[in-house]
């Protein structure tokens, strides 16, 4: 007996003992702080800016011939399954907690990094596979959310953005030096060591940001098929006319800034000729550009003119850029339309805060799965339907003379882009200003609810459910 009473308090001891360390953060350091976020997002896109030159030479002795459109199937089928998993992940964030899910989805869209030298045929198909992991922004902005207040949030947002423009400032040049001076299998080493120190980073420093009440209250509710259905935000968002106008905007602004994105600088490289270096400087000012533009402008502008303005503005600004690059043929013009597409980076931050800004606090990661579901489907058909347009217009590596003398419009799918952002324009004009937003807190019913029995906060009947909108008119 003497024995057994002290195994119970040497047991008792160290249970006691454990959670005593754990409440006092000295595995998880000090409380939830968007510097977390920050570091998170950053070492992620630095690891992979590092790789943008390795990259483009891979890509090319891959596919030699319709880089262009393989490049867009890869980064299509990415975004497809970024899409279809990302309803899913939100909902569970908000049940399970944040942190989990950041450490598998830093895991899973860094895993294929590694594989650029070993096996590149294996290194494209990992990309593609990752992508139904790849929404980490989704989580970063429900974990930002958790633990900033309604004022603070929008500059929080425009923090986090810019953070990804950062890691691209110096990322691409340092990536092009050591590959110029050493080898392209150094480059993919250093991103690799970077890559695992965001993933222990998160393991051992990220603390959880979702307060253990609302995770214990809805602990072990199952997940129903209507929270993991991807297209059952898209149907539901249908039914109130300001969020379906905020959803629409984002997806014809997306669509043509994802396509951008996946293939713009393998264009610098072909049809304008740009050097490694020059693509590395360019991504350098742009990032300093955006940076500037989402902490400062940003916060600024949203004091000044309002929220809806901001997202209008960033809407002019992408544009006017699109319009350039579709047009331009000369460097320089290159660089000036670089200026105006770091300037409409402001939009999504903008249109995050909006959202969000009128969410139940147990409701962002479902409603930032809903928006990134929405930029991971554009993320799918993005990178596809530039991919595609190149190849109609016979843009191939092998044609880059007769392209840079003759074409009409060098850059046809940025022209398309343009036309795509000024319906995202007139869209935008007719979201309302003074539209407050909540999301029904609904669960088993809802497309994006919290998951589990969790009660409707209002007074609707049951079978009515259905037939409520998304978001809705508050009487504040």
């Amino acid at each position: 007996p003497l024995f057994d009473l002290r195994f119970y308090y040497i047991s008792r001891t160290r249970l006691l003992l454990t959670k005593a360390i754990m409440r006092s953060g000295m595995l998880n350091i000090g409380r939830a702080k968007v510097t977390h976020a920050v570091v998170v997002i950053f070492l992620e896109f630095f690891s992979w800016g590092l790789l943008t030159t390795p990259m483009l030479t891979v890509l090319h002795e891959t596919f030699p011939e319709h880089t262009f459109l393989m490049n867009g199937l890869i980064q299509g089928v990415k975004g497809l399954l970024s899409f279809m998993s990302a309803p899913l992940i939100g909902a569970l964030s908000d049940v399970w907690g944040r942190k989990s899910f950041l450490l598998l989805t830093v895991f899973f869209t860094c895993a294929p990094i590694p594989l650029m030298r070993i096996s590149p045929w294996w290194y494209f198909a990992l990309i593609s596979v990752s992508g139904v992991f790849s929404v980490t922004f989704s989580v970063i902005f429900a974990y930002v959310a958790d633990i900033t207040e309604e004022h603070e949030r929008s500059t929080a947002y425009g923090l986090v953005s810019a953070t990804f423009a950062a890691s691209l400032v110096t990322s691409p040049a340092i990536g092009a030096y050591l590959s110029a001076n050493y080898s392209d299998s150094l480059v993919v080493l250093v991103a690799t060591i970077i890559a695992v120190a965001d993933i222990l980073f998160v393991l051992l420093v990220v603390p959880e940001s979702l307060p253990d009440k609302m995770r214990l209250s809805s602990w072990g509710f199952p997940i129903s098929w209507e929270q993991a259905d991807p297209f059952g935000s898209l149907r539901k968002v249908g039914k109130d006319t300001t969020v379906l106008l905020i959803c629409v905007t984002v997806f014809l602004s997306y669509l043509p800034e994802a396509g951008q994105y996946s293939s713009f600088f393998l264009y610098l490289r072909q049809v304008i000729n740009f050097s490694s270096a020059e693509i590395a400087a360019f991504i350098a000012m742009v990032g300093i550009l955006s940076i500037v533009a989402q902490t400062l402008l940003l916060s600024v502008l949203m004091r000044k003119i309002g929220n809806k303005n901001t997202v209008l503005l960033g809407l002019g600004f992408q544009l006017f850029q699109l319009a350039w690059y579709g047009f331009g043929s000369e460097s320089w013009m290159m660089w000036a339309a670089g200026t105006v597409a770091a300037m409409s980076s402001i939009t999504f931050p903008a249109v995050s805060a909006l959202v969000s800004r009128c969410t139940d606090h147990d409701q962002q990661g479902a409603v930032q799965g809903m928006i990134t579901g929405i930029r991971g489907l554009c993320n799918g058909l993005g990178p596809a339907l530039f991919g595609f347009i190149f190849f109609l217009f016979n843009v191939e590596l092998n044609e880059i003379a007769p392209l840079s003398k003759s074409s009409v419009i060098p850059g046809p799918p940025f022209l398309f882009g343009a036309c795509t952002v000024l319906l995202a324009l007139l869209v935008a004009i007719f979201i309302p200003e003074r539209h407050s937003l909540a999301i029904k807190t609904c669960s088993t019913r809802a497309a994006l609810g919290p998951v589990g029995g969790t009660q409707c906060n209002n007074s609707a009947p049951a079978s009515d459910e259905d037939n409520e909108p998304l978001l809705q008119d508050s009487s504040m």
